[in-house]
């Protein structure tokens, strides 16, 4: 049996450790890379392009909210990506599997809850904690899905530009990051406004917020925590 690598990124030492436990203990030859921000973890996969599951922590450095995730969706489109986070809120969850996460796996979960999560996403399937109900607000999970698909269908560079609109990034300012010319910055943005079926910068930008973690989503994780 081949070896099957895999990623875990996340600021806690022990909880990346715990991860690797559990991997250890549902996945034979398994080898696990180690990042403690988002950074690392991209440096790790372009390293590595043969990694088939990824761990990341919903507040990690670098990782605001979903971006992280759809960010390896659009440029790893591979890879199984499982979300973990002590915000374990149904909205949070809804928003990460309708995103494509193919599990949720809260920071409290036990050794065989993360096991089990596992298992179940290498079989192809999706795990969520227990009695979370997926299908609660069906409007918005086909809004979160629809997006989804959508940022799926940009080229990576593409989807770097969106995230500069949403920054509030000028065009020069963009294509002096990027070291391309301000021409071909209009041009991907351009392409962005069809694929994501907007007219303008400002949606964009909105459009690209709604992978943020809201402010009301914040206020209930700080109500549930105090």
């Amino acid at each position: 049996m081949s070896q099957i690598k895999v990623a875990i990124a996340d600021d806690h030492p022990l909880f990346r450790a715990a991860l690797t436990q559990a991997v250890q203990k549902s996945v034979n030859n398994a080898q696990v890379l180690e990042a403690e921000n988002f950074q690392e973890l991209i440096a790790i996969v372009e390293q590595h392009p043969d990694i088939e599951l990824i761990f990341i922590d919903l507040h990690m450095p670098g990782n605001d909210g979903f971006t992280g995730l759809t960010l390896l969706q659009n440029h790893f489109p591979d890879i199984v990506v499982i979300m973990v986070s002590s915000d374990d809120q149904p909205e949070i969850i809804r928003k990460a599997i309708n995103f494509g996460a193919s599990a949720f796996i809260p920071k409290s979960a036990n050794l065989t809850q993360i096991s089990t999560a596992i298992d179940t996403v290498l079989e192809g399937g999706i795990w969520l904690p227990e009695h979370t109900n997926i299908s609660a607000d069906q409007h918005t999970a086909a809004e979160h899905q629809r997006l989804a698909k959508q940022l799926a269908q940009l080229t990576p560079q593409q989807y770097t530009v969106l995230a500069n609109i949403a920054n509030g990034r000028l065009n020069k300012q963009i294509a002096y990051d990027l070291n391309i010319k301000e021409t071909t910055v209009k041009k991907h943005v351009s392409a962005i406004l069809l694929k994501l079926e907007i007219n303008n910068r400002t949606q964009a930008g909105l459009v690209f917020q709604q992978l943020m973690i809201t402010s009301t989503e914040n206020l209930q994780v700080d109500v549930q925590a105090s």
